[in-house]
């Protein structure tokens, strides 16, 4: 059990902490006891050992403030129980959700299906042979979806790479600055390319090469890595970091060059 949910003290003083948190200084105990379900002098308590612990600090009568000691356990609390979430959603009730796939042949509802990852999408086909096996709950053609529960197995997916390439920005240039060519070059090969700035999907356009999209951009080449699929993203500078810091978030493999410039072939 997580650290948070160890026990029910742990819990109430968690939940009174938070509250003294979002109402101070000025804290109402009668008010926190009636959103926690427990009694005054039980708050008053509460507090008491909290102040004790250096994880509240008292200002005066009825006035409260949560200390940088108590800021910290908060946080670790509530990663505890991100965590045990995260293993409820996604060990506990993986199995037992329906998802949609693609029906890869046609699918007759009750029936086993193998599932499988194309093109970063789930797919289902009729049989056990593969890993990772469900049941359909619905008739699907070839093509159609059908929805799928009962999941078993581990799906293998590779995790896919992501190239930022970087462009200047206008003042420097921008897309006229910027070799199509060569860019076109970045980026075959892709399953995904995206853009990020005005002067990413202008210097994309001279390439002849279609984005997904112009916004988000590092939150879909992460969730395309993340299904497997090699992603590109050509982005201005000045929105490179942006980028880099949503594919570290969602802790994809990157790496960034800089798009070849005109002047590197004569100009």
């Amino acid at each position: 059990m997580t650290g948070a949910l160890e026990d029910k003290r742990t819990a109430t003083r968690l939940r009174i902490l938070v509250e003294i948190a979002d109402r101070q200084p000025a804290v109402s105990q009668g008010e926190i006891a009636d959103a926690v379900g427990v009694t005054s002098q039980a708050v008053s308590e509460y507090i008491r050992e909290l102040v004790e612990d250096d994880y509240v600090e008292k200002e005066g009568r009825s006035r409260y403030r949560v200390t940088k000691e108590g800021v910290d356990w908060l946080f670790q609390k509530v990663k505890d129980l991100r965590r045990f979430a995260d293993h409820v959603t996604d060990d506990v009730l993986e199995s037992v959700q329906e998802d949609a796939a693609v029906a890869a042949e046609d699918v007759s509802a009750g029936k086993t299906v193998t599932l499988s990852v194309r093109d970063g999408l789930l797919h289902a086909a009729p049989g056990s042979s593969g890993p990772a096996t469900g049941v359909a709950t619905t008739d699907a053609e070839a093509g159609d979806d059908v929805s799928v529960t009962g999941f078993e197995g581990v799906i293998e997916i590779g995790p896919g790479r992501v190239t930022v390439v970087q462009v200047p920005p206008a003042r420097s240039g921008g897309s006229s600055a910027v070799e199509p060519s060569a860019l076109e070059t970045a980026c075959d090969g892709a399953d995904v390319v995206v853009a990020a700035g005005v002067e990413a999907v202008v210097a994309l356009r001279k390439a002849g090469v279609e984005s997904e999209t112009a916004f988000a951009a590092g939150e879909v080449a992460s969730a395309a890595a993340e299904r497997g699929l090699d992603a590109t993203v050509v982005a201005t500078a000045d929105l490179v970091g942006r980028v880099t810091d949503a594919l570290r978030d969602g802790d994809a493999l990157y790496e960034v060059t800089e798009a070849a410039r005109v002047e590197e072939d004569g100009r």
